[in-house]
């Protein structure tokens, strides 16, 4: 047996304590997501500075959320004030995760990614400018849709889309769970899974939107905060000359996506810019300025 050493057990301690007390100061300043810090806590082989920290103390850390708030918290999930991170039970765990995640996105919004609505007529190029900035900025994603059709030859969960039946996107809908949904040809509906947009957003990557003007406004509702972007044509000669050149519809097929592109030009005003696309770099680098201007505001100290 090993000879006690009250000695080395002390400066280990204090060591320890020394270290929480710079990650606290750490979380404070914003240095880290307190989402994946708590994810890790919760790991087999988590640090034992995050593992060992108070759980009291970690929502503490939190500019704004003070003794009190962080009391009620506590008392609603059933956890004690010297729980630590690493030694909550898995029910417990469960709970308090969804209040951090609620945390994060109230107090560290600044640190979140941005959701981008892309709105514009057909033939206007949104598809190559959305392709433009994705393939040059990794922090841009595309986001994912829920649909009631089956999937095609090569699609992938999840990447394509997310596969639900009816049912389940019923339930989606009475849970308030997408920011827009619609029916294609009155066969099969789509849908923006809300909390796939959140969790990217979370990760700090900005979301794009590629949608229409209608399901823009249900996503402006729900999401106040997304930014709207219009992308129009230089002119509206130039959006037909667009139509024709893809070859993809017949005259009258044309003729229906050029009046409906002449509604939704009316509507551009709605959106929060309007960016005209006469070459697909310039547009996507100026989409690009906008969301980062956006996102470099002062934090929230509500």
């Amino acid at each position: 047996m090993r000879d006690f050493d009250a000695a080395a057990l002390s400066a280990k301690g204090a060591l320890l304590r020394t270290q929480r007390a710079q990650l606290k100061s750490e979380i404070s300043r914003g240095q880290h997501s307190i989402i994946e810090l708590f994810d890790r806590a919760g790991e087999p082989q988590c640090d034992p500075v995050l593992a060992g920290l108070r759980v009291e103390w970690f929502l503490r850390s939190i500019p704004g959320f003070g003794v009190t708030k962080a009391q009620r918290l506590l008392d609603g999930v059933g956890i004690s004030p010297r729980a630590t991170l690493g030694g909550l039970r898995v029910r417990q765990r469960a709970r308090l995760r969804r209040d951090v995640v609620c945390l994060y996105r109230r107090y560290f919004s600044h640190d979140r990614g941005k959701l981008v609505i892309l709105v514009g007529p057909s033939g206007v190029g949104k598809g190559t400018i959305v392709s433009s900035i994705t393939k040059k900025h990794p922090q841009f994603v595309v986001s994912v849709s829920a649909t009631t059709r089956a999937p095609r030859s090569g699609e992938v969960e999840g990447v394509h889309y997310f596969f639900v039946d009816d049912q389940r996107f019923d339930q989606l809908i009475r849970d308030g769970e997408l920011l827009e949904w619609a029916s294609v040809h009155r066969l099969h509906r789509y849908g923006t899974p809300r909390e796939a947009v959140e969790a990217h957003m979370d990760a700090g990557r900005h979301v794009i939107l590629e949608i229409d003007i209608q399901g823009a406004r249900q996503v402006k509702r729900a999401m106040k905060s997304a930014l709207s972007v219009f992308v129009a044509p230089p002119t509206f000669d130039e959006l037909e000359r667009r139509l024709a050149s893809r070859g993809t519809e017949d005259e009258s097929e044309r003729a229906v996506r050029l009046a409906t592109a002449r509604a939704e030009l009316a509507a551009s005003g709605e959106c929060d810019y309007v960016v005209v696309n006469e070459s697909v770099d310039v547009a996507a680098q100026s989409i690009v300025d906008l969301v980062l201007a956006s996102t470099s505001k002062a934090p929230n100290k509500e």
